[in-house]
């Protein structure tokens, strides 16, 4: 399986079964250090009139560190058969402790701005930077979210414009 360039404004991910459910890796960093994280949470759509995916990382995570300090990620969604171990994997381990692509057996390979994305995926989209705001309970509409957050402090959301996007199929 290969990915390909794809037309960012035809491609059709089918975002309710993928965040959520089977999930997939937010990636940052670049060329010389990097890092992989299993996200559940992402809003893909138009902002600002432009493509734009939306992610969440908590500061805690070893991630945060590359989303800090990089204006680019990816979101890369791997087939169904690389998922249960990977995601599990990327999801308890830190990168801090292990080389996550490494020990997943993912390769690893580079979209605009450096930005690192798994070869193996499905689809990836690559995301620059456009917006980061610090998330918290005084901004609560319904207090049904704040289960989520009864340990581990909130999350910062990042929005990206999807700059690149790969595929597998054809578009």
């Amino acid at each position: 399986m290969e990915l390909h360039p794809a037309d960012p404004q035809k491609l059709t991910p089918e975002i309710f079964s993928v965040f959520g459910t089977n999930n997939a890796l937010l990636t940052a960093g670049d060329r010389e250090k990097c890092n992989t994280m299993t996200i559940g949470w992402c809003g893909l759509g138009r902002m600002w009139n432009l493509p734009a995916c939306t992610v969440y990382v908590r500061p805690g995570r070893y991630t945060y560190q590359f989303m800090e300090s990089h204006d680019y990620f990816t979101v890369s969604v791997l087939p169904a058969e690389k998922k249960g171990t990977v995601m599990a994997y990327c999801g308890t381990r830190s990168g801090r402790d292990v080389d996550k692509f490494r020990e997943c057996g993912l390769t690893v390979r580079y979209g605009a701005g450096d930005a690192p994305y798994v070869a193996e995926s499905q689809w990836v989209l690559v995301c620059k930077k456009l917006y980061a705001q610090d998330m918290g309970g005084e901004h609560l509409t319904n207090p049904a979210p704040k289960k989520f957050y009864q340990g581990e402090g909130w999350h910062r959301m990042y929005i990206g414009q999807v700059v690149e996007a790969y595929t597998t199929q054809e578009v």
